[in-house]
């Protein structure tokens, strides 16, 4: 087997030197450099790296051996030439899931504590926001105070809308749950999704739940679990994310999906009975109260009660829709932000749109055309199939493992009690949300009592639990896969719905012509549900091909989302593209997209891995 044994700094610097041309300290296709690197291996024989993948390799192993704290290192041969999928996958496991993985700890906190997601609210001290009942985290925090920049502060036992909005000129960061072990608080693991994300969010921390159990980081994955449940149990909701401007706004509900697939492998009976309450408890009080997140039909909507501006938004984000508001009164758009979030000017058009905003902010979609301006009048078909999964796993839950009776508030529940639920549920959303003339699930508004026309990825999402019949499911491969599929997979939207996009109307990023790890896992899983193998093995290698290829071509990119038409990480939208910025090497890719190729390699034919390492193209293959 062939090493070298090099010194790390001459040879990272001469490697730059040579490769780098663009200066970006990552070496990609986009560098003229000769793409020829000698080294001199510990058997004195000369070899020469070829090559914009072999040559990020190298660097990316000189840099790790660097982090390490080394100054010389042994690389052998095969980590050079590695294969694309091992190597990718390597990274996740071992590398990239301790690069997202955060606590709410003293040495947790210390990297928070200059991290804001709007430079114009950053605080000398973090604001640490702790619940009115957590004694322990409160007097933690107050002893952190002498040691880091930060103020704890306790949250009032009933967390009002017009509260939280007190809190917009002082945000902060809410505390998770936290454990004494031997006499010492540890705070209870979480991954963050990375980049600018850097605490825990509501979905994305299921599906990178998924990519952690498949890599045997069950603890990571039943940690996760329990700061959701901390989240019920102390914010009244599993947090949009543990930021205090998030208190009014909850997230898609995966809650139960979680807690299963943990249980599955650690089959703890007593943990599951914890949760399983803390569930039911979440199930009503935050999805099933009529006139809030439950409408009148029957079916479920998302809703943020937040008042007013969402503090989060960089500067200038609204200026579009409040400049002839501000005009009409004859005042700067500074003003009048100022004074409509004082209260001093009334505009219950304002009102309305900030409603809508905030909820498509709590949908996870945010934000996209499909639900602009009117996500608090939609039953949105995902949200609702969420919840019949979570009837369903109640019912199967108490029936297999709690012998058909489970006790909780005085109140004992059977499988019946939630099968029944299931069934009225799918009744609803195939007379609601399902148009037969065209073969799509959609959206449905029951303002206006009409079905949306919006063609969107989440038409697939009945499949993934099965509310769908063999029919309806054939129906939906037959029509939504020509129309979404693209060269990376499933786009978030056609490009018929998104409509023109020019300076006026901006692209979104949820929709045409980009695509989103939670979109595509559910898609895979549904259409195996339903015996769609074929189909399915196409759209997992669609998307793993434009991973794949593109960290071989950008240094091990793995960034938020991809644009699947032109397979390429080069998004041009809002926010950017989170996990593309970095140096000589990724340390975290992207916590859901990382998941992603995890599970698509755990559902992938080995005929078909074979041909990802070498980069065969899709339409050489389907």
């Amino acid at each position: 087997m062939k090493i070298f044994n090099l010194q790390i700094e001459e040879t990272l610097n001469s490697l730059l030197l040579q490769e780098d041309t663009d200066g970006d300290k990552k070496i990609t296709i986009e560098d003229k450099g000769p793409k020829a690197f000698h080294l001199e291996s510990e058997d004195g024989t000369k070899h020469t790296v070829k090559g914009t993948y072999q040559l990020s390799n190298l660097l990316q192993e000189l840099v790790i051996a660097k982090y390490d704290g080394k100054r010389s290192v042994k690389i052998p041969l095969h980590k050079i030439d590695e294969a694309p999928v091992s190597r990718i996958s390597r990274m996740i496991r071992e590398y990239y899931w301790k690069g997202l993985t955060r606590s709410m700890d003293a040495q947790g906190v210390e990297k928070l504590i200059s991290d804001t997601k709007n430079e114009a609210l950053t605080a000398e001290k973090l604001p640490i926001y702790v619940p009115f009942q957590d004694e322990l985290a409160f007097n933690y925090y107050k002893t952190l105070e002498d040691k880091l920049n930060i103020k704890a502060s306790r949250l009032p036992e009933d967390i009002s809308p017009e509260f939280v909005k007190t809190l917009n000129d002082k945000p902060g960061i809410l505390s998770l749950k936290l454990e004494k072990e031997n006499g010492e608080i540890k705070g209870v693991p979480f991954v963050v999704p990375g980049g600018r994300f850097n605490e825990m969010y509501g979905w994305d921390s299921y599906f990178e739940s998924i990519g952690l159990l498949i890599d045997g980081k069950v603890d990571l994955a039943k940690a996760m679990a329990d700061n959701f449940q901390y989240e019920i149990e102390h914010y009244g909701k599993i947090l949009n994310a543990n930021r205090s401007y998030y208190l009014t706004r909850t997230q898609p509900p995966f809650y139960t999906s979680l807690i299963r697939e943990v249980f599955d492998i650690t089959k703890d009976k007593n943990w599951l009975n914890n949760h399983l309450k803390t569930a039911i408890k979440e199930y009503e009080t935050v999805w099933m109260v009529q006139g809030k997140r439950l409408t009148e039909n029957g079916l479920n909507r998302y809703l943020a009660e937040g008042l007013g501006i969402p503090p989060e938004c960089e500067e200038g984000h609204y200026d579009a829709i409040l400049k002839p508001f501000a005009s009409e009164v004859n005042c700067s758009i500074e003003d009048y932000i100022s004074k409509y979030q004082k209260g001093e000017l009334q505009n219950d058009f304002l009102d309305t749109y900030f409603l809508h905003d905030r909820t498509v902010r709590e949908s996870g979609h945010d934000t996209s055309y499909r639900i602009e301006g009117n996500c608090a009048d939609l039953n949105l078909v995902e949200l609702n199939v969420l919840l019949y999964k979570y009837e369903l796993d109640f019912a199967e839950l108490i029936k297999d493992v709690f012998d058909d009776s489970f006790e909780f508030n005085s109140k004992t529940y059977t499988s019946s009690y939630w099968l029944k639920k299931a069934e009225k549920r799918k009744q609803l959303v195939n007379s609601f949300c399902w148009n037969p003339k065209n073969g799509l699930y959609v959206d449905y508004n029951h303002v206006t009592k009409t079905q949306s026309t919006f063609v969107a990825a989440t038409t697939f999402t009945p499949l993934w639990c099965n509310i769908a019949s063999l029919e309806q499911a054939k129906a939906i491969v037959k029509n939504a896969l020509p129309l979404l599929k693209e060269k990376g997979g499933i786009a978030g939207s056609t490009k018929a719905s998104r409509g023109d996009i020019t300076n006026e109307r901006p692209a979104r990023q949820w929709d045409y012509p980009n695509g989103w790890a939670p979109h595509q896992m559910m898609i895979w899983k549904g259409l195996l549900n339903y015996g769609f193998n074929k189909e399915a093995q196409e759209l997992i290698y669609r998307w793993l091909f434009m991973i794949t290829k593109n960290a071989v071509d950008y240094n091990g990119t793995i960034p938020e989302k991809y644009d699947v038409v032109e397979a390429t990480h080069k998004v041009f939208a809002e926010y950017g593209n989170v996990g593309t910025d970095f140096e000589y090497i990724s340390q975290e890719g992207f916590g859901w997209m990382n998941a992603s190729y995890q599970y698509g390699l755990n559902l992938l034919e080995e005929k078909f891995i074979q041909k990802l390492n070498a980069l065969i193209e899709p339409e050489k293959i389907f």
